[in-house]
């Protein structure tokens, strides 16, 4: 089979003037296209269409992230080409991938196989400019905050403590921790200060969480950029700063319009991560696509302990959007690791070992279903080392659980030939009823200490949640300052549903540690870091920017 890339570049992509008329309905005169294959809405388009009823919303997740693979994002793209080809009109809505991963260790984020995102190279490099759009936005902020302490500090910033970072929409431990202004009285004051990546930045949430451009320059006005002696906020609308951001800003709110390698429209619109940040792409796109499709897919980041928690308990709560059922993604291999096989005997056939790492399943699955109240389809993506027994042995296990999974193979066929029983199964469990109502983890009006117990206990089965007095009086101090309606955030490992990567499976009892928290203001919720989780990460000791090279004819080789 031939590599991402090469399969991309050998499919004929359909005009994306073409793709939005005959797919969409949509009049050309309301796009402003990329080159012939992307194209980004205008805002004018937007507002017409919010007049339209809404389609239903599938959110697809996953079991917990190993490294045997799990294919979220390919399942996405499959579910919905084959929706399509049994007659259900379809989107996609996905995040743009970062350039940290795509160079660093997970490779890019548009798909893979026969079902991907195109053009994927443009997607998983510097697309229309998002990404680059939020970092110019968040570092003027910071420039703003360093030249405001240098002009005479009227606002009075305490420069002892945190103060607003800066981003760089790429992998660089080197910069988690710098010190700046060094030189002299002509270049401000020295402090110590770090970047985090661009998908970590609270522009980057407040952009995935806007209505509007008016709505987005508003949030950016309360972005908690520091504090006084007194420790009262200091915010960026305190410096003037949110008309200019906005102004940076104003093209990168409008989603972005591709399509799949079988022509099914989709927007790629918005990145935060799932481990760091709330891992969805933007309503704004989701929303939009609503009024367009009959069904709309949609992917969260990492496992449901992670992306589909932050999406139900903050993009669902603080949108309105509502989904009619969850796609749950796992894969023979990584159901073996978490059952304890080691990677280099994952090609084996071990049932046992498989039924014991579906209690990593089980969990997922029951957490949806109990928090949530939300109906669940399981998607095993099939790898060609998986045997048809393992496959049964896995279905029939889910089934004794009420639970139907379907085994997929889009990423070696495509959606329309290797993703229909999936699409049936989806179009049984949503057709002819009503959107479920959903339920959440916590209230609004719990406080946010008890808001961090409730997704410790009841989504990752820990049997305490502590901190140390200094992050507990922290927390307590954003409660008393009015931000206890706020949802919260946690940052945690991808790897296990403790704060421990090691531990695999479904652990229960263990102790969550919240080491920091932080508001987000303008986006609207609480973070709380937990574990050794960072918002810059690493280069990994061989990078994907190692096998990622451009040959003589100008085309890039390497990217996955």
């Amino acid at each position: 089979m031939d590599d991402d890339i090469t399969i991309a570049r050998n499919t004929r992509l359909e005009r994306v003037l073409d793709l939005a008329e005959s797919r969409l309905g949509l009049d050309p005169a309301d796009l402003e296209p990329y080159g012939h294959y992307k194209a980004k809405l205008s805002p004018r388009l937007v507002d017409d269409l919010q007049a339209r009823p809404d389609g239903k919303l599938i959110l697809v997740t996953a079991v917990t992230p190993t490294p045997a693979g799990e294919g979220k994002t390919t399942t996405t793209i499959g579910l919905a080409d084959a929706l399509n080809s049994v007659g259900k009109k379809t989107m996609v809505c996905v995040r743009e991938p970062s350039l940290g991963p795509c160079f660093g260790m997970k490779g890019g984020g548009a798909g893979g196989g026969y079902a991907q995102v195109a053009p994927m190279d443009d997607i998983n490099l510097h697309f229309t400019g998002d990404f680059h759009a939020i970092s110019a936005a968040h570092n003027l902020l910071a420039a703003m905050v360093d030249n405001h302490v240098h002009q005479g500090n009227a606002l009075g910033f305490d420069v002892r403590r945190p103060m607003w970072r800066r981003v760089v929409d790429m992998n660089d431990r080197a910069l988690r921790k710098v010190v700046v202004s060094l030189g002299g009285v002509a270049n401000g004051v020295p402090r110590e200060t770090g970047y985090d990546i661009t998908v970590a930045s609270e522009i980057m949430a407040i952009l995935c969480l806007s209505t509007s451009l008016a709505d987005m320059r508003e949030r950016f006005s309360r972005i908690i950029v520091g504090y006084t002696r007194e420790r009262k906020a200091i915010l960026a609308g305190d410096l003037g700063a949110h008309g200019a951001m906005t102004v940076l800003m104003r093209d990168a709110i409008n989603p972005n319009l591709v399509q799949t390698l079988e022509h099914t429209p989709t927007f790629v619109h918005g990145g935060p991560f799932a481990n760091i940040a709330h891992g969805c792409n933007s309503a704004l796109a989701t929303r939009t696509a609503l009024k367009l499709a009959d069904y709309v897919i949609t992917e969260a980041g990492f496992g449901a302990d992670l992306g589909a928690e932050k999406f139900l308990d903050i993009k669902c709560r603080l949108t309105g959007l509502r989904p009619s059922a969850v796609v749950l993604v796992a894969t023979i291999r990584a159901l073996k690791y978490s059952g304890g096989v080691e990677l280099r005997d994952l090609n084996a056939e071990n049932i046992p070992a498989l039924i014991e790492g579906a209690a990593n399943l089980d969990r997922h699955v029951a957490n949806i279903r109990d928090n949530y109240g939300l109906p669940v389809v399981v998607a095993v993506n099939r790898f060609g080392s998986d045997t048809d027994a393992e496959i049964e042995a896995i279905i029939a296990h889910m089934a004794g659980q009420g639970v139907e999974a379907v085994m997929a193979d889009h990423f070696a066929r495509g959606g329309a030939a290797g993703a229909v029983d999936l699409a049936n199964a989806v179009a049984r469990t949503v057709d002819g009823r009503d959107t479920p109502k959903l339920s959440f983890v916590y209230e609004d009006s719990d406080t946010l200490w008890e808001k961090l117990e409730k997704v410790a206990r009841n989504i990752y089965h820990a049997g305490e949640l502590s901190a140390t007095p200094a992050v507990r009086k922290k927390i307590d101090d954003f409660q008393n300052q009015g931000y206890g309606h706020f949802p919260v955030c946690i940052a945690k490992t991808q790897y296990s549903f403790s704060t421990d990567p090691k531990l695999r499976g479904a652990p229960s009892g263990h102790v969550c540690t919240i080491r920091d928290a932080y508001l987000s203001a303008g986006a609207g919720f609480m973070v709380a870091l937990t574990g050794d989780i960072m918002t810059m990460p690493g280069l990994p000791k061989q990078p994907a920017a190692n096998r990622i090279d451009i040959d003589d004819a100008g085309n890039i080789v390497g990217l996955s």
